[in-house]
């Protein structure tokens, strides 16, 4: 190991589970590089993310991103002690650019692989700005692909139990689908987000799976129903009141995901929640996250908004916490998998 005297192992974790190519350095909990790369341009033209694109991207991307990574840390490749990168879930093209770059530093280097799961690491991103995480804790991950509600026992060591997940479109799709409907740009979470802060939400749109009982989540009936409403108004010739349709929408989504993930705390006992992926970004969800775990007696762990969004730094960070528990590293012939279940 290339490690200096008295110093943690340093941890090189990729990322590239859809559109952006991470790259992240972490040594003893602590943040030296991250580095991105972002193809989001080039899919905007489609609505959505394009596979193949993305893999093309991050082909070209990766080389460049880590060397930008290791200049930003002052550190070179032999300085590396383990490579972490993510092995699912995600687009199997994209993934696939990932591991095989992953295994080829790893290889090259002598060094320890880590294949990491890509929602647990948006997990581990928190601790790179809040310290340990209590265990258990609740994480809520909310993303384009992902609604999910977890039950976090230990990061490195313990498999992270699924309470819940979405049965159709993740919050993250539903708003991409909503904005394209009101003629905004992809992705649609920040147009709405900012949209919404102009608007009421005065519009009754449902909230998908509330009080079922369960900590599963459902948006596209939701979806379906702004549809409708907006397809309504302009059969009729009347104006669409963007900003208010934008905060109505906005107020379902994140009421029902608060709402879910308090609850899951308070049924399983927990006093800590924690919210991750690229959702975790909007204004409103973080202020009714707040709002709702400050009256129920709940601690509120939200990363800041630069490491919500898939990076290259939370692969980094459950890489390093893998590496300090002494978790046995990955074989060499890890497959990238785009439906990974949690805990393996």
């Amino acid at each position: 190991m290339n490690r200096p005297h008295g110093r943690g192992p340093l941890v090189l974790g990729i990322e590239t589970s859809c559109d952006e190519t991470g790259v992240g350095l972490v040594r003893d909990g602590v943040l030296l590089a991250d580095a991105l790369a972002s193809s989001v341009d080039e899919h905007a033209r489609y609505g959505g993310v394009v596979p193949e694109i993305a893999a093309r991207a991050h082909l070209e991307a990766m080389v460049p991103t880590v060397e930008r990574a290791l200049a930003a840390a002052g550190a070179r490749p032999a300085d590396l002690d383990a490579v972490a990168v993510t092995a699912g879930p995600g687009l199997a093209g994209a993934l696939l650019v990932g591991v095989a770059a992953a295994k080829a530093y790893a290889l090259a280097l002598g060094v320890p692989l880590y294949g990491v799961h890509h929602l647990a690491a948006h997990v581990a991103v928190d601790t790179l700005e809040h310290g340990p995480l209590p265990s258990p804790s609740i994480a809520l991950l909310v993303s384009g692909g992902h609604s999910s509600l977890l039950l976090v026992e230990d990061l490195a060591a313990a498999p992270v139990v699924s309470l819940g997940a979405t049965v159709d479109d993740a919050a993250g799709e539903a708003y991409d689908k909503v904005a394209r409907l009101l003629g905004m740009p992809f992705p649609g979470g920040p147009p709405i987000d900012r949209a919404a802060g102009e608007g009421s939400p005065t519009i009754p749109f449902p909230r998908g799976k509330a009080g079922d009982g369960t900590f599963d989540f459902s948006f596209s009936g939701l979806k379906t129903a702004v549809a409708r409403w907006v397809e309504a108004r302009r059969r009729a010739g009347e104006p669409v009141p963007v900003a208010d349709v934008a905060a109505s929408f906005q107020e379902a989504v994140v009421d029902v995901l608060t709402a879910k993930a308090v609850g899951a705390a308070r049924a399983h006992g927990v006093d800590t929640i924690v919210i991750g992926g690229g959702v975790a970004a909007n204004s409103r969800l973080r202020a009714l996250a707040a709002e709702r775990c400050s009256a129920a007696g709940i601690t509120l762990r939200v990363p800041r908004p630069g490491l919500c969004t898939d990076n290259g730094a939370m692969v980094a960070a459950l890489g390093a916490l893998q590496v300090a528990a002494g978790v046995a590293p990955s074989p060499l012939d890890l497959p990238a998998s785009s439906t990974l279940p949690l805990g393996t």
